[in-house]
Formats: structure tokens, C-alpha cells, sequence
């Protein structure tokens, strides 16, 4: 029997995946599962019941990521599930900042009184003048799930499309349209295009990328969108760019106190998965990470641990181990089972940087001298017994 926990709201049409053996229980430190979407983690102290964290949605910086996997709790995302919703709000952006949409209804709305409003809106009109995306050239950082939906709706739209992303997938590069141009280097796309949208995770290398360097390379009138993670963006310096004429709009789906009201930006209010479908995907495919997780130990889409998978134990035992990445602790962990006369019928290891999972199918139940040996290892951190 399993249960879970969950820190926000998440889609019944994914909990419905648990089944029979899983309950939500309303007290966290009971818990194997937890599932979250927003919630802040990081202040948290966790059970040592608690076996893995489910995050409903693709950003995990609001997880302690190191913390749970020195205490061998697997944290799970769910890359994709979300990426169509966020790909139909990056169009939606490209076309506020072409045409003065939100300039021309906010004038609509000042005129509620107007009993000439419609006389009024054909000689203010051409205040809200803009320009057409077709034929424009929309440049694409980052070609993931995400990147490549925008790349290859935009093809679909009349734009000339270049994409750049020096960890293209092989997945992602079969999904991209071969009309798609594939740069090299990034400053190809800060000189050429029109439009930038940038879809990368925020890492050292990432953060403050669009800074008044990157932007001294873009073309006059060059339109900055960032639904990706606020950090990516200097944007102290893209307000100064805004106010020199350099930079036409800036659409964020981040608010803060540096964008919100001031002039060029829009900015919406972080909502480029909040769709129903969205929450529903994320929901669907968080609870099956978990699910298989707990009944079998295989690890998808895990953002500390690397992934795993050993399908279906049909031996007696299966016990999964988790362990820093250093030499000779496979061959460490393996006497351990021969040392109580448990032979080893499958196993595999996989590591991530610093950590490792290593998982053993066995032909008797893991005993409790196997599991104290095991935790005994020099740099283990956890040992599970899956069955």
C-alpha cells in the first residue's frame, strides 16, 4: 500500500492512474509520493518515508533537487506534457507584439461612454497599426519539446525560421521541419531575426543570456519573448533597450516589479500551461512516472537521478540502491549479496554527475543483513526494496 501527497491541485484524470493499493493521505510525512506543481519545497523538511517527488510540469527550481537525492528520493518532471499550450501563448505573444492588440482594447475600453465610438475607432485606429509575421524571420534558442512546436507552427505561419540548440535530441531533431535552419552558433540569431524566443533551463550558463551584449547584435525593432524562466533575461537592460528604440516589445510570461505596467513589455501573468489539457497531461504522465517508479523502480524523466529501467521484476527480489558516483562501489554493493548466499540474476547501474542508482534483480527476498550491508557502503545514501 502507497500514499501520496499532494502540495497543489493536480488533474483527478491523473490520480485516477493510481488505482487500487495507492490512497492521499492529508498528512505529507506519510508519504511515498509527493506531487506538486508550484509549491515551494525548499524551506521543507521531508519523512524518511517519502520516496519520490512528482513535479506536474517541466520547471524544477522550486525543488531541492540535491537534498532529496543525497536522501535517495528520486524527483520526476514531466518534459512535454505541457509544451503545446505553452507553444500556442509564444504565438499569441508574436502577434500582441506585431499588432497593438492590447494597445487598441484598452482605447475601446476608455471609450465606454462614446455614443460615436465607432467614428471615433476609424480615425484612431492607425495609432494601433502594426505588422504581419508572415515573411518575418523568428529566431528559436532551445529546441526542445517546446522550442520545436514554435519552430515548426511558425514555418506553418510564412516565417523563416532558425533554430539553435547545440544539445539538439535525436527525438527532437526527427519532430523539427527540415524547413527549419539549424545555426551554430547563437549569434547568428541575435543578428538575423525579428523575433527571439528563447526556451532553455535555467543553468549558469544560461542565466542573463539575453543581456545588452546579446542585444547590442539584434536588429533595430527586434521583438525579446521569454516563457521560459524569468533569470534568462537581463531585463534591467532590456527596459534600457526598449527606451533607446533597440528593442520593439518584450513579452514575458514572468510579472516582477522590473516589467510589470512599464512601456514595451507585456507581460502576462504565468500562464503558459495553465490549460486544462495541459494540467491534464502533466497530471497523467506525473502519476504514471510515480506509479512505475514505486511498483518496479524504473526511473523516467527524473531531474536528479539518472534513468533506469529494468521492466517488470519477475525474480524474487528486486533492491535498488542510491549512491555517489565513485569508482569500485558497483563490486562493493554486489559481494554484499554474495556474501549471504543471494545470487544475482540481472542488474544495471546507471549515474548522473554526482549520483548513481544501481538495481539488482536477486533469486531470494533481500534479507535484513543484505540491506545492512548495503547501507554499510562507503557513499550510499539509500537502499530500496522494490520487492
Amino acid at each position: 500500500m502507497y500514499q501520496y501527497y499532494c502540495l497543489n491541485p493536480i488533474a483527478q484524470v491523473g490520480l485516477n492512474h493510481f488505482g487500487e493499493g495507492y490512497t492521499k493521505t492529508e498528512d505529507i510525512n506519510e508519504a511515498q509520493g509527493i506531487l506538486v506543481r508550484s509549491a515551494d519545497m525548499h524551506s521543507m523538511e521531508f519523512s524518511d518515508n517519502l520516496l519520490a517527488v512528482v513535479r506536474a510540469g517541466a520547471g524544477v527550481n522550486n525543488i531541492p533537487l540535491d537534498e532529496l537525492a543525497q536522501k535517495g528520493v528520486v524527483v520526476f518532471n514531466t518534459p512535454g506534457a505541457n509544451s503545446n499550450a505553452v507553444k500556442e501563448l509564444v504565438l499569441c505573444g508574436m502577434l500582441l507584439a506585431s499588432r497593438d492588440v492590447v494597445g487598441g482594447i484598452e482605447w475601446v475600453k476608455s471609450q465606454t461612454d462614446n455614443p460615436d465610438v465607432a467614428k471615433a475607432a476609424e480615425k484612431e485606429k492607425k495609432k494601433f497599426a502594426g505588422t504581419e509575421i508572415d515573411g518575418k524571420k523568428l529566431g528559436v534558442i532551445g529546441l526542445g519539446a517546446i522550442g520545436a512546436k514554435i519552430a515548426n507552427a511558425a514555418i506553418n505561419l510564412g516565417m523563416e525560421v532558425y533554430g539553435y540548440d547545440p544539445y539538439l535530441s535525436v527525438d527532437a531533431a526527427w519532430s523539427l521541419s527540415r524547413a527549419v535552419k539549424h545555426v551554430v552558433n547563437v549569434e547568428d540569431i541575435y543578428k538575423e531575426c525579428d523575433f527571439i524566443t528563447v526556451h532553455v533551463p535555467a543553468l549558469d550558463s544560461t542565466k542573463g543570456m539575453i543581456n545588452k551584449a546579446a542585444i547590442d547584435m539584434m536588429k533595430d525593432g527586434v521583438v525579446i519573448l521569454n516563457f521560459a524562466r524569468d533569470v534568462l533575461c537581463n531585463e534591467q537592460d532590456v527596459l534600457a533597450a526598449i527606451e533607446e528604440g533597440k528593442v520593439r516589445k518584450y513579452v514575458t510570461d514572468f510579472p516582477n516589479t522590473i516589467t510589470t505596467g512599464k512601456a514595451g513589455c507585456i507581460v502576462t501573468p504565468h500562464i503558459g500551461a495553465s490549460t486544462e489539457e495541459s494540467e491534464d497531461n502533466c497530471a497523467v504522465m506525473g502519476v504514471k512516472e510515480m506509479v512505475d517508479y514505486l511498483e518496479n523502480g524504473n526511473i523516467t524523466h527524473s531531474v536528479n537521478y539518472p534513468a533506469i529501467d529494468m521492466g517488470i521484476c519477475s525474480k524474487a527480489g528486486r533492491v535498488a540502491v542510491f549512491h555517489k558516483n565513485i569508482a569500485n562501489t558497483i563490486t562493493k554493493l554486489a559481494a554484499c549479496f554474495g556474501d549471504v548466499n543471494i545470487n544475482i540474476s540481472d542488474m544495471t547501474n546507471k549515474s548522473r554527475g554526482d549520483y548513481a542508482v544501481s538495481m539488482f534483480d536477486i533469486e531470494a527476498p533481500a534479507t535484513d543483513d543484505v540491506i545492512e550491508k548495503l547501507n554499510a557502503v562507503e557513499g550510499v545514501f539509500r537502499v530500496r526494496v522494490v520487492k
